[in-house]
């Protein structure tokens, strides 16, 4: 399946996205509020502005997919879903961006999904709920004997983080944190892998911090 684009294509879009978020908002407020006060729409939206001018093989994109749809449209058997999120205590739910192959659409059910992303904004610790995330995309993305094919071929937590210069703890003291913790989740699954990318420190003008990361989960073989 060589239809879509480059992880590193998306991931670079990702992250322009989260800056043009950033910059916006911070337009619109007149330079009063930055990201992190704005819902985790704006940033979903902005990302997905910047992946859809990804030229090559440019994917479907989806916002606030159903996790049944989404295994839809990447089990082998378009009716396994309900079994599979039995199997893998799957709740109904959905995921902030979902990117599938762009194709010539027979009917309106021969979608492919490919990738799975979630974006949370305002993220400087690792919250049970952000935890419980990384869990959720291990559970989508995770190859085990029963279920050993799937079209997804890896998941993204997308984070913006933002702090006041008045903060104790920096962000380059709270990232690894997170990162770290993370791991532990997906160190759970022994088909995973996970890798970092971004997580570069900007100062703001009022001498605070702000950080954008991709945290990637994927099979160790697809």
């Amino acid at each position: 399946m060589n239809n879509f684009p480059k992880q590193e294509l998306i991931i670079d879009a990702i992250l322009n996205g989260v800056v043009a978020a950033k910059n916006n908002f911070l337009f619109w407020t007149n330079n009063r509020l930055s990201l992190s006060f704005g819902p985790h729409k704006i940033v979903t939206i902005h990302i997905a502005q910047e992946i859809a001018k990804i030229k090559e093989d440019t994917p479907e994109i989806f916002i606030n997919a159903t996790v049944s749809d989404i295994l839809r449209c990447s089990l082998p058997k378009r009716d396994q879903f309900l079994e599979f999120m039995n199997h893998r205590d799957l709740k109904e739910g959905t995921f902030s961006i979902t990117l599938d192959e762009r194709l010539e659409h027979a009917n309106d059910n021969d979608s492919i999904s490919r990738v799975i992303i979630s974006v949370v904004n305002n993220v400087i610790n690792s919250k049970a709920e952000y935890l419980d995330e990384i869990e959720r995309i291990c559970k989508m993305i995770n190859r085990d004997d029963e279920y050993k094919n799937s079209t997804l071929d890896y998941g993204i937590f997308t984070f913006y983080s933002d702090i006041s210069s008045e903060a104790r703890k920096k962000l380059d003291k709270r990232i690894p944190e997170i990162i770290n913790n993370f791991d532990k989740v997906v160190a759970k699954y022994d088909n995973l892998k996970s890798s970092f990318k971004g997580g570069e420190i900007n100062k703001t003008q009022s001498k605070g911090e702000w950080s954008i990361g991709c945290y990637i989960i994927e099979p160790f073989y697809k």
